[in-house]
């Protein structure tokens, strides 16, 4: 890695030709513009300028990402280099430069962002807080995933009926709950009500147990100032972990709280499919995740195996080898929560196909709640799962002398 070359792997897709389209991005990104200028000279080039540095050719596509006309479109990953001096380590910069004006670029028919290479000097930023080893020190779970479970129905739950909810949770065995990304603050259920009334609950489980569950409050808020209230109003009462959706706070609402948070920051990524859906256009997790990563996310929420959701497993995978794979140091790596739709049937594949770690999460609702056992067997069931995958046994062998599993296969499993 060069120490003052900030590199960016584009997709590029193009009737044209991908070579000069290449050199147009780094050219129009950087220093140069549509015609000749007086002003760039080869000093303020050197300085400044960016430049293609690789072009890896892919194979063509008959159909465009963008309605185009042309017949056959040319393919290629492309990574250009700009120079830190041009750009520095600030975020908003990085994205106007190397991301956002790429995509107005005339003559493309696709464009994706695949990859960020950053520079040390990058390093500046804060990174997670709690990460994977701060997780598993509030939890105290350790040499196994972390199982989390959801307030479900996410939206209409009183303070006092979610209270009842997260009783039963905590006496199921979770080491987790959140509040659903929906849920901040509406009328029915104040953020300070739905405080007052579950931390008591909390408390008293762990006053009875010894075991503290960590709880993920929903504070999100396009004003930074109300959000750190949020935060503060958490704090105060004990709390240690918050939900954070933020693709809505964005990134300087992000930096703001990190800066000041003493909670573990649960990220969920709900906005992001619009940004990488199309496999043509948006943003590879690879180079998305880096970003928020050095803003400061904790545990960030990446979907799983056989999702309720759109994304393909292959998706899952590459998002959850991203979070595990260090940008600077393995500090910077967050917490990968697995969920949509999870309910231990997938555990085995997860297992195989995330390098045979348990450093996770796992994340069930309706896998929990819905188990036809009720919650504690739901609870039961995926931890059997887990200790299946890890043992290598198919879970059907694993469910003969473990009946939660064996009820979870039987319902779940059908589908």
């Amino acid at each position: 890695m060069s120490d003052d070359l900030i590199k960016v792997t584009y997709r590029l897709e193009t009737p044209g030709d991908v070579v000069a389209l290449a050199a147009k991005i780094a050219s129009d990104q950087s220093t140069g513009t549509f015609t000749d200028l007086p002003g760039e000279t080869a000093a303020v080039k050197a300085r400044c300028a960016a430049r293609v540095l690789s072009i890896t050719a892919l194979p063509d596509t008959q159909t465009p990402s963008f309605p185009t006309e042309g017949h056959s479109f040319h393919r290629a990953d492309v990574v250009i280099g700009y120079p830190l001096e041009a750009v520095g380590t600030d975020i908003a910069a990085l994205m106007t430069i190397t991301v956002g004006g790429v995509y107005s670029v005339r003559g493309l028919s696709g464009v994706r962002v695949m990859d960020f290479d950053l520079p040390p000097a990058f390093a500046r930023h804060p990174g997670p807080q709690f990460g994977i080893d701060g997780s598993r020190k509030l939890t105290n779970v350790y040499n196994r995933p972390i199982i989390g479970s959801i307030i479900k129905p996410a939206l209409g739950l009183t303070p006092s009926e979610t209270a009842l909810m997260v009783k039963e949770l905590c006496e199921a065995g979770v080491d987790f709950i959140k509040d659903d990304e929906k849920l901040m603050s509406p009328g029915y259920s104040p953020l300070a009500d739905r405080i007052a009334a579950v931390m008591p609950v909390i408390d008293a489980h762990e006053q009875r147990t010894g075991k503290r569950v960590m709880y993920a409050w929903g504070i999100s808020s396009a004003d930074p100032d109300q959000m750190l209230e949020n935060h503060d109003l958490v704090v105060k009462a004990g709390g240690n972990a918050a939900v954070i959706n933020i693709n809505s706070v964005g990134y300087g609402g992000m930096s703001f709280l990190r800066k000041r948070s003493q909670l573990c920051l649960h990220a969920h990524r709900n906005g992001w499919d619009i940004l990488t859906r199309h496999p043509g256009l948006g943003m590879e997790f690879a180079a998305y995740g880096k970003i928020w990563r050095l803003l400061g996310v904790d545990q960030f929420q990446i979907n799983g195996i056989a999702a309720k959701y759109w994304e393909p497993d292959e998706s899952f995978v590459r998002s959850f080898h991203s979070c595990r794979t260090p940008i600077f140091s393995p500090a910077d790596r967050p917490l990968p929560v697995v969920g949509s739709g999870q309910w231990g049937g997938q555990a085995v594949e997860t297992y195989a196909r995330t390098g045979q770690t348990t450093d996770l999460m796992y994340l069930g609702g309706g896998g929990i709640h819905g188990h036809p056992g009720g919650a504690a067997s739901g609870v039961a069931a995926i931890r059997q799962a887990w200790e299946a995958a890890v043992q290598g046994v198919a879970l059907a062998d694993y469910a003969k002398d473990h009946k939660e599993l064996a009820q979870a296969l039987q319902k779940f499993g059908q589908k």
